[in-house]
């Protein structure tokens, strides 16, 4: 008889980044979450905000917070200010090269701040 392995709970806290304010329309900031760096991008004028990876692996750069804001037939998405290549902002896969994906992380907007998940597995 297999024995099932106890299920592990994930605790998510919530790490405040910034005001929203500080996040102008249609760019991006780099926040320290978690010793990682997180581009976060606020998309339009509302309260849309995405997190990803802030390291670019085609220039070997932290440089994608700096990227172009925009979107691709709908998908929210951020060119590198180096070589241009594109990452969608919902899933961090580059539109450019289907091998490529970076992380994204968990965001939120509450009480008009800016707020990343980092998770803990008990």
């Amino acid at each position: 008889m297999v024995q099932a392995l106890p299920v592990r709970d994930i605790i998510t806290t919530w790490v405040n980044v910034c005001p929203l304010a500080a996040i102008a329309p249609n760019t991006g900031v780099c926040a320290l979450v978690a010793g990682q760096q997180v581009a976060v991008f606020r998309v339009g004028q509302a309260t849309d905000v995405y997190a990803i990876s802030n390291y670019d692996p085609f220039s070997k750069a932290f440089v994608l917070s700096r990227g172009i804001v925009g979107d691709r037939n709908g998908i929210p998405k951020v060119a590198s200010p180096i070589y241009k290549q594109n990452f969608n902002l919902l899933t961090g896969q580059s539109f450019d090269d289907e091998n490529v994906k970076i992380p994204t992380y968990q965001v939120r907007v509450v009480s008009d701040r800016v707020q990343i998940a980092i998770g803990e597995v008990l």
